[in-house]
């Protein structure tokens, strides 16, 4: 095979697994919307409060434990694929495993017998304690199942990942709300609620790791069957290796974590000491009262926006799996342009998606909560989910550079970055959250600090870094256009539906959704924002090219 043709193989493989992860990725946020939606409105927001605020327990030991072990395992196996090292291949995923096992077991017991120190202390929130204990056997299964995700995906097989995702998507909606509701309804018990909520994820997590062991075995019997001569490393520079590569991206993603888990507990008791002290509400000795569940309450809608808020730049994840090794595998041969083009198109695909969702949730925050959560407060969740739309595009470029920096070996520079932007969103919730004028308002105001600083100091670190690094102006300039465009016009229809022709919110803001993807769809193409070059290295891309008149 020529080098260019191997190159295309190389580009198509990357696309192919972005497109998989894509599918799956839209399945899971529709069922993850299709829960937490519904989940929104039977849990009072307190109970909300509660349920997320366990989830940033749940996320913090979850990074600990998988956020950068993936990474360096695909990493790895990719190099080793590229070398023709199958021997390797099996050695290294053995050593990881072992390694997220043992991550996973101590994650465990943390959240089992010490969920109350958790509650009271870390978070503020003694109410979440049995919330925290339920999600403990999840945060085991996830552990085992990254081991299989970061094998399968350093093969550039994403299907096993995108299933396994659905898998449990699908578990925590169907088991989880129907738990969540028996509890609130039947059982006339609000609190169990988020618990019942919370053992749907546990058992989505542990059919998803039966599934990837089933297909692990298949693979390894077919695999079997193939010659490997070479020699594998020993198991500790392959540990050595994978903790080399590891350990910086876990400290990047375990400080976003903590600063999370920071802001949750200086957002609760700010919140708390405000009412206590300016609104005059009781709290008790042993943390709770009105002062407490009034923060509960602003808390709980703060994460219901947040909900909303992911979305975007959640669609980031297929992208950012499949950049690492793809990139890594260009330099491994050397080839610095394949890896610039590959990290452009990848930049500008994520771009078109998170753009568009971000600013429409700017300029319909409070119409799109109103929709989705009828009995929300809109005065509050609107501000709130408008501030976080702009924020999650900051955020899907963050996800985006962190991926191309630790592809070209960078591990260390996003963990500056990180910090620099949690100690500014930290001193800035403790600021505003603090003044009784602005309250929960300002927690996103906040988030939107952090994660621009993190933005500038990562483009800064990939310009000066990098010897070929993607041109980000022209990967930006024509999707921002577009999104801002877009923005206006819907901000402008729902205007004029819920005024001059006196429809609704609800089908006000379907009308001006649906009015904002065609002009948005127009803009793209008008514009050229996708390049014929983009769609030549994706699955049917010529086709798409022809289809669409794109030159």
């Amino acid at each position: 095979m020529s080098d260019y043709q191997s190159s295309k193989s190389k580009k198509n493989t990357f696309f192919g697994g972005a497109a998989i992860l894509a599918a799956s990725s839209l399945m899971v946020k529709g069922i993850g919307a299709l829960f937490r939606i519904p989940l929104g409105n039977i849990l009072p927001d307190e109970v909300m409060g509660d349920y997320n605020a366990a989830y940033n327990i749940y996320n913090f030991f979850l990074t600990i434990s998988t956020a950068g072990l993936p990474v360096a395992l695909s990493k790895t196996i990719s190099e080793a694929n590229t070398l023709g090292r199958r021997n390797q291949v099996d050695k290294i995923f053995r050593v990881a495993f072992t390694t997220f096992l043992t991550l996973g077991l101590i994650s465990f017991f943390c959240m089992t017998f010490l969920s109350r120190q958790m509650a009271d202390v870390v978070i503020s929130n003694p109410k979440a304690i049995h919330c925290i204990q339920s999600l403990a056997p999840s945060v085991l299964c996830v552990c085992v199942i990254s081991s299989f995700r970061g094998f399968f995906q350093g093969h550039f097989n994403m299907w096993p990942t995108g299933v396994s995702q659905v898998i449990e998507a699908g578990c925590k909606l169907f088991l989880g709300l129907a738990l969540a509701f028996w509890f609130v309804k039947a059982v006339n018990d609000p609190e169990m609620g988020s618990v019942g909520a919370i053992i749907g994820v546990s058992f989505g997590s542990a059919v998803a790791l039966v599934f990837l062991v089933f297909v692990f075995l298949r693979h390894r019997r077919q695999t079997d069957r193939l010659p490997a001569n070479d020699t594998p490393d020993s198991s500790g520079a392959i540990l050595t290796n994978l903790l080399r590569l590891a350990i910086p991206i876990t400290i990047g993603s375990a400080a976003t974590s903590l600063v999370t888990l920071i802001d949750t507990k200086l957002v609760m008791s700010q919140l708390t000491t405000v009412f206590q002290t300016v609104d005059g509400l009781a709290l008790n000795a042993d943390g709770s009262g009105p002062a407490l569940d009034a923060a509960r309450g602003l808390y709980g809608i703060y994460s219901k926006t947040m909900s909303i808020y992911n979305l975007p730049f959640s669609m980031m994840v297929p992208l950012t799996a499949c950049i690492i090794p793809a990139v890594s595998a260009a330099l491994t041969r050397r080839d610095h342009k394949e890896a610039q083009k590959i990290s452009e198109s990848a930049v500008r695909v994520g771009l078109i998606v998170a753009m568009p969702m971000g600013f429409g949730l700017f300029a319909l925050g409070g119409p799109v909560m109103g929709l989705l959560f009828p009995a929300i407060d809109t005065s509050i969740a609107g501000p709130l989910l408008s501030t976080l739309g702009l924020t999650s595009v900051f955020v899907a470029i963050q996800l985006l550079c962190n991926s191309i920096l630790q592809a070209n070996g960078m591990v260390n520079l996003p963990i500056l970055a990180v910090v620099a932007g949690g100690v500014t969103k930290i001193l800035v919730n403790y600021q505003l959250v603090g003044n009784p004028d602005i309250r929960i308002f300002g927690a996103p105001v906040g988030t939107l600090c952090c994660f621009a600083i993190i933005d500038a100091l990562e483009l800064f670190f990939i310009r000066r870094g990098i010897p070929k690094p993607p041109r980000f102006l022209r990967c930006v300039f024509k999707p921002l256009i577009s999104a801002a465009v877009m923005a206006a016009a819907v901000y402008a229809v729902y205007g004029l539906l819920t005024g001059p022709v006196g429809l609704g919110n609800a089908l006000s803001t379907l009308g001006a959704i649906c009015v904002g993807v065609v002009v948005y769809l127009v803009l793209v193409l008008a514009l050229r924002v996708l390049s014929k070059d983009d769609l030549a290295l994706m699955p049917k891309g010529d086709k798409i090219a022809k289809v669409l008149h794109i030159q």
